[in-house]
């Protein structure tokens, strides 16, 4: 819509915009974005609503113990597959899924023996995570991004290791605490120690 008479509503937002710091511009144009990929990952998209309330899971495998462990350390919660899956929603509600992403691919690219795959593969994780203004980039240091780029040129099982492990500093000192202190997962340790005390009482 355009208007060139004074008073126009539509000449009024375009001075509006004009006015605004461009830093709030390319803030709003970050997040449209997001939510645009958000939109069209059917995966994502169909759990924008119910995505604050974590269920504790369907399948019987996932016991009581593990639910509460995983308050005792990082480590255990990535130990346990259920754990990982649950964070991994959490995370969602944050925008923020994209650092455990990064970090599971660096766990499956250690496994990889195959020096061509190796190559191939490293250059994929980091055309998406971490080259400046990838798809998905993850929140790490120029430094630590320039070494891993020159990692590439001799890709071996290490080469993400810095980035890697900066992503899951950052990962255990913000959002793993945001996780515990969640609502969803206070309702899945209540449930997981209410599950564990009924079994003691009728043991």
């Amino acid at each position: 819509m355009s208007c060139w008479m004074p008073g126009c509503p539509a000449l009024s937002m375009c001075r509006g915009l004009a006015a605004l710091p461009i830093t709030c511009l390319e803030r709003a144009k970050d997040l449209k974005t997001r939510l645009g990929i958000l939109l069209h990952k059917p995966e994502l998209g169909h759990k924008i609503g119910s995505s604050s309330k974590l269920q504790l899971g369907s399948s019987r495998r996932d016991s009581s113990r593990e639910v509460l462990e995983w308050r005792e350390s990082f480590d255990q919660l990535l130990k346990s597959k259920s754990g990982v899956n649950a964070f991994h929603t959490f995370l969602k509600t944050e925008f923020s899924e994209e650092n455990l992403d990064f970090w599971l691919a660096c766990e499956d690219f250690k496994k990889t023996r195959s020096k061509t795959k190796l190559a191939s593969k490293a250059n994929r994780i980091f055309e998406e995570f971490v080259q400046s203004e990838a798809p998905r980039e993850v929140n790490i240091d120029h430094e630590t991004r320039e070494i891993t780029r020159k990692n590439l040129s001799g890709a071996t099982s290490a080469c993400f290791n810095e980035a890697q492990a900066k992503t899951r500093t950052l990962m255990e000192k913000d959002s793993y605490p945001r996780f515990l202190k969640s609502a969803s997962y206070q309702d899945m340790s209540k449930q997981a120690a209410s599950r564990g005390s009924s079994k003691r009482s009728h043991t």
